[in-house]
């Protein structure tokens, strides 16, 4: 008997998906079955390297250069999007910044960035996909915080209220989309191995060396993505207004 792709039909979006875990997300995506659109700011041959795994594994995929902090930028990709696919029904709203540095110094502007990225591309994300994750019969949205958000950390005041804002939009967003069986959802990874571009994030933080999770190991990537198709697959649509912590037990939340 033939078994159908768990995502099979379904379209994708997913910001700041060049590397890490917003990579794996749009990888394990496809690989579910989805047709997926990568997004990326300034990394285009990242971004073209992962649309090209996705099709050499037989996959649909499309890269859209896009800076989420500009709403002019984020109404064309959704448009690129719906004009190539047809429909769109899974939003994932990874892109970040994750720079470190002591408040006391902290420049207004970077204060500011990492809101522009982390909550305002979120916003106006969700905001222009909204008509269409409102026609799927799955709507999904899914917001990547992270473990300081909960924990707070040194050297991240930026960051951390960024990521902890993320976690009220989700409840709000949840709250108002329900009725049109949208789920809004966020995943909170914790001590992932990633790869660091300086332009966007501190090579080493801080907080990675004085958490040690319970399973005695960082996490993949892999195992963000898992939880992401989980919640846009069937197994995942009686779940909305949630933060998922996902870090080998370095935080045991509510």
């Amino acid at each position: 008997m033939m078994v159908v792709p768990a995502l099979q039909d379904r379209v994708a979006l997913v910001t700041g998906a060049g590397r890490n875990i917003g990579r794996a997300i749009a990888v394990a995506l496809a690989a579910a079955g989805a047709r997926v659109a990568v997004n990326v700011r300034a990394s285009r041959a990242e971004g073209q390297a992962v649309v090209d795994e996705i099709t050499a594994s037989g996959g649909e995929a499309c890269l859209l250069q896009a800076d989420v902090r500009e709403r002019s930028a984020v109404d064309a990709m959704i448009a690129a999007a719906i004009a190539r696919f047809g429909r769109l029904d899974i939003l994932v709203n990874n892109a970040a910044v994750r720079r470190e540095g002591a408040f006391a110094d902290l420049p207004y502007a970077e204060w500011r960035d990492a809101f522009d990225v982390c909550v305002d591309g979120a916003f106006h994300c969700t905001q222009a996909a909204l008509p269409w994750l409102c026609r799927s019969p799955s709507g999904t949205v899914i917001n990547i915080g992270g473990l300081t958000g909960s924990t707070g950390a040194p050297g991240r005041a930026h960051v951390v209220t960024a990521k902890a804002a993320l976690g009220g939009l989700t409840r709000a967003l949840a709250h108002e989309l329900a009725p049109f069986g949208v789920t809004v959802n966020c995943i909170s990874p914790g001590l992932i191995d990633t790869v660091r571009n300086a332009a966007s994030a501190s090579p080493r933080p801080q907080h990675h060396g004085r958490n040690v999770p319970l399973l005695g190991r960082r996490g993949a990537p892999a195992e963000i993505a898992g939880a992401v198709v989980w919640l846009c697959g069937s197994g995942g649509r009686f779940t909305t207004g949630q933060t998922l912590h996902i870090n080998g037990g370095a935080y045991l939340g509510p």
